[in-house]
């Protein structure tokens, strides 16, 4: 017979799930938002500003309008996998969120609040294992369209992200091997005196990158190639089955930034938290923002690869300095624990 867990205690995984999904979907809406004026700056012009006072509900509009519009099959697709495709490009960057703190446990109301869904012991192993289900989303949807430029997308897509997956993990050994941890909360706490950053930038720098590229991001957007594929793998979907691949990139843009909050910029360590921890939310947000900005400015600056020198890049030399750095960084730790 088995012990059924408290009622209080389920109420109360049922209310943070709710509270992180309304966040995380209100965070994505305004990541465009926040792109479209970033860029239209850049650019020297106003961007969304017609909708809601200084275009704020310009979000609630897209939304609308991507849920009203009409979606159809294309003749010959295969509908099942057609409609798993935005299914499995979407829900993994929405998983990700359970095993991401964004502060420390708070005491409220006489109760221990974590900042977090669930912290287990292989939470970095949990992100990756979870980011790799995109790439399926996105092969699917370009092979299930029946359309040879989707395929194409889908193709490079997956080429792309399997590449630079590797270039990523390694990016994140010397974090691992520092913190002794797969657990992220271990980790920002194993930060408490001195960021990772500052002993890992090569690695760094190595994760943003390869970040750029896991998300399809100028200069990595090879997938879409607007000019020469007609948008790529989800050049076949329309209305709200589009918006869920344009919803799983934005949600992969924040996930991404908040691992290279967590793993290099000490997460929401900063001064003041040990006496006052509800700074802590505030700290992770301040160090997650420039990252968000540089997401956006690349787009609005850097030109494109072209495909044989993206995936030379990935595999000529992302990964020899990924394996030097690990290298490097065990010979360091070997010879100061002496």
């Amino acid at each position: 017979m088995g012990v059924g867990l408290p009622m209080d205690v389920v109420l109360g995984v049922v209310i943070k799930c709710l509270v992180f999904f309304f966040i995380v979907v209100t965070a994505v809406a305004y990541m465009v938002q926040f792109e479209r004026k970033v860029i239209a700056h850049i650019q020297s012009r106003i961007g969304p500003s017609r909708v809601g006072p200084m275009g704020l509900l310009q979000p609630l509009a897209d939304a609308l309008k991507l849920i009203s519009k009409e979606t159809i099959f294309p003749r010959g697709a295969d509908k099942v996998l057609y409609l798993l495709g935005p299914v499995f490009a979407s829900a993994p960057a929405f998983l990700s969120y359970a095993v991401i703190p964004v502060g420390p446990n708070l005491s409220m109301f006489g109760q221990e609040i974590t900042l977090y869904l669930a912290d287990i012991n292989v939470a970095l192993l949990f992100i990756f294992a979870v980011a790799s289900i995109n790439i399926y989303g996105v092969f699917l949807a370009g092979w299930s369209s029946n359309n040879k430029y989707s395929l194409y997308g889908g193709l490079r897509s997956s080429a792309q992200m399997i590449s630079y997956e590797l270039g990523m993990g390694l990016s994140v050994m010397g974090v691992i091997m520092l913190a002794g941890s797969f657990s992220l909360v271990d980790i920002v706490n194993a930060q408490a005196k001195m960021p990772f950053l500052l002993l890992q930038p090569v690695g760094y720098l190595m994760f943003l990158i390869a970040g750029l590229a896991e998300i399809n991001r100028i200069p990595f957007d090879l997938p879409e190639a607007e000019g020469e594929l007609v948008a790529g793998f989800h050049t076949e979907y329309s209305g709200m089955r589009f918006g869920l691949f344009f919803l799983g990139e934005y949600a992969n843009i924040i996930t991404t930034s908040c691992i290279a909050v967590l793993l290099f910029w000490g997460g929401w360590n900063g001064p003041g938290v040990t006496q006052y921890p509800w700074l802590g939310p505030i700290w992770f947000t301040i160090k997650l923002v420039p990252h968000l900005f540089f997401m956006v400015w690349t787009r609005g600056t850097l030109p494109r690869f072209r495909y044989d020198q993206l995936m030379g890049f990935g595999w000529k030399v992302l990964l020899p300095i990924g394996l030097a750095n690990i290298l490097i960084t065990g010979l360091i730790i070997a010879l100061t624990q002496r």
